[in-house]
């Protein structure tokens, strides 16, 4: 799977990367493997029809469906059941840091005990003969695990580790500390993928010049830029990188109105459209104002008519979605960065000082 080009990953992310999305993003170009939504898996059986709603190909990216659950026996059905259901990739989330996951002891609350997360991923190894993953944080509270963590979940025989590198506290505040990937790298016998305040197009070349990484996962910066995929893409190949003006975002949100509209309903389909212009929005130069008038409407028509009003006639120079900026956004490091929490372990290991 990693045995040419460094691959680039479309990220889970709850409510938000439905099949729809996931449609589209893959059709664009540029990304290698989308991921589901997470999959709840609690001490009944996954239910078929559940994971039906969350699967749906997305050709010619490579699917990997996510599972969240801490019970030894369900995860293993569970890792069977999507094998079945078509998956290109299984994976183990372990990074959730939503107060729901937490108090029901999954997601990033799992990393406060690596004998269950080794315990969790040996069952679904033997489950499966897909390549078999987990998405992790650095840590709960803090990240001086995070080796221990991460050796342990390959020992079980993960194939691959995507690593954010922020604990479960952070949630987002703060800025990516990429030093973590870079030990995890230098120190794990199997591909590490590097997540995180991967904002702009360069910094995914520059995350895996500093860290060796061998893939990109993109989340938030993704859906800040739909277009981020094909400008890494063209960076990569040397060729002309797109720049993105208010008529490609404007287009962009009008795709995803005519895909929402063809499966879900109307009320439906405005949150689901307002979601995602909180993240478009955010590129565009005009401190908030056309954010603040989408969230008004009330309907998709008048969100989307609110859109070609604000964003048809914007160049690119009135957004802040180029390959390096002008940096609106503060991208993530390997290099000490205000902000940042590195492990004990990274900092001992790599001889560099904590912020």
């Amino acid at each position: 799977m990693f045995s040419g080009r460094a691959l680039r990953f479309f990220a889970p992310m709850e409510g938000i990367t439905s099949p729809p999305v996931r449609e589209l993003f893959a059709a664009r170009g540029g990304v290698d493997v989308v991921c589901t939504e997470f999959v709840r898996v609690t001490s009944d059986p996954l239910s078929p029809k559940v994971l039906a709603r969350h699967m749906g190909q997305a050709p010619p990216a490579k699917l990997s469906v996510q599972v969240m659950g801490n019970d030894l026996t369900q995860m293993g059905d569970a890792a069977r059941l999507v094998t079945k259901a078509g998956a290109d990739i299984v994976d183990l989330n372990l990074g959730c840091p939503a107060p729901k996951a937490v108090r029901k002891g999954v997601g990033s609350a799992m990393l406060k005990s690596p004998t269950l997360c080794e315990k969790v991923i040996s069952v679904m190894r033997e489950a499966t003969h897909l390549p078999l993953s987990a998405k992790m944080r650095a840590g709960y509270d803090d990240s001086s695990q995070v080796l221990e963590i991460a050796s342990a979940l390959a020992e079980a025989g993960i194939d691959f580790l995507t690593i954010h590198p922020r604990r479960r506290v952070d949630f987002y505040g703060g800025v990516a500390d990429w030093r973590i990937i870079r030990l995890l790298v230098s120190r794990l016998p199997i591909p590490v993928i590097g997540n995180g305040d991967i904002w702009y197009a360069d910094d995914a070349l520059r995350i895996r010049r500093e860290t060796g990484c061998a893939g990109v996962m993109l989340g938030r910066g993704a859906l800040r830029n739909p277009f981020i995929f094909r400008q890494i893409e063209a960076l990569e190949r040397g060729e002309p990188c797109p720049e993105v003006d208010g008529a490609m975002l404007y287009a962009h949100l009008v795709d995803l109105a005519e895909l929402f509209r063809e499966r879900l309903p109307e009320s439906a389909k405005t949150g689901l459209l307002k979601e995602q212009v909180r993240y478009v929005g955010r590129a565009v130069r005009d401190g908030g104002s056309f954010m603040k008038a989408a969230f008004l409407t009330q309907s998709s028509g008048a969100l989307l008519e609110v859109a070609r009003e604000r964003l048809v006639d914007l160049p690119a120079e009135a957004l802040d979605l180029g390959i390096s900026g002008p940096r609106l956004e503060r991208s993530g490091s390997a290099i000490a960065v205000e902000g940042a929490r590195p492990s004990r372990e990274a900092c001992a290991d790599e001889s560099f000082s904590a912020v």
